[in-house]
């Protein structure tokens, strides 16, 4: 029977799962700031231990490829890569935000609007626009909230906002359409999507696979002169 290993550290949550044919058959998960490069490894290795599986037992890592923390991505691809690689297993990548928009798909009407977000500091997050099947209707877009922020499609139907950037968006939309949903990511729905890939054969290159970023990570200087007392 397939086993796959899914890792979510594309945000504050620290979240991994193992899925089989039948679904879900494990999870654990953390939401916590900044513990992914401590807690990662410790979470895979009590979950499996948990399931009674070893990691010569699976038959794939799936990973959540972003947009996201430039850290928190950086160690679950590694890991992902790592474990992969030691075992010689397929990569899957699964779009961050695919994986958030699969969680509500089935809370929403047909003909609605699906829209995860991730904070991407101040004002701005990261956001996909899908219908109300799951159909891709916007792609990935670093968008600076304001009230007019999806305008066309909240004159069109219910729109149902979801992702740990809810609070602040819904701070400045106010629509009677606008929906705001407390769901947020997690590695189940990470290796929902994971499962059916491996069944079509979608694997990425375990050497060139990259995270997206979607934006350059930038290192910024203290302007503070650091002879002065």
């Amino acid at each position: 029977m397939t086993l796959i290993l899914s890792i979510e550290t594309a945000v504050s949550v620290c979240s991994v799962a193992l899925h089989n044919d039948d679904g879900l058959v494990g999870l654990m998960e953390l939401r916590q700031e900044n513990i992914h490069a401590q807690k990662l490894m410790p979470l895979i290795k009590d979950l499996l231990g948990q399931v009674g599986v070893g990691s010569g037992a699976l038959d794939a890592v799936a990973v959540s490829e972003g947009p996201g923390s430039y850290t928190g991505l950086r160690i679950g691809v590694s890991t992902a890569k790592g474990i992969a690689f030691a075992h010689q297993l397929p990569l899957i990548a699964v779009g961050t935000l695919d994986a958030l928009a699969h969680q509500v798909v089935d809370m929403v009407e047909p003909e609605s609007f699906i829209v995860p977000l991730i904070d991407a500091r101040r004002m701005e997050v990261y956001s996909k626009v899908f219908d109300g099947k799951l159909q891709e209707i916007e792609p990935i877009t670093p968008v600076i909230v304001d009230e007019k922020s999806y305008a066309a499609y909240l004159e069109s139907g219910r729109v149902y906002c979801c992702g740990d950037a809810v609070g602040k968006v819904a701070e400045v939309i106010d629509h009677p359409n606008a929906r705001f949903l407390k769901v947020y990511n997690s590695a189940a729905s990470v290796g929902d999507l994971a499962l059916k890939k491996f069944r079509q054969k979608d694997f990425v290159d375990l050497a060139y696979f990259e995270p997206n970023y979607l934006k350059e990570f930038r290192v910024l200087k203290s302007k503070k002169n650091p002879l002065a007392l």
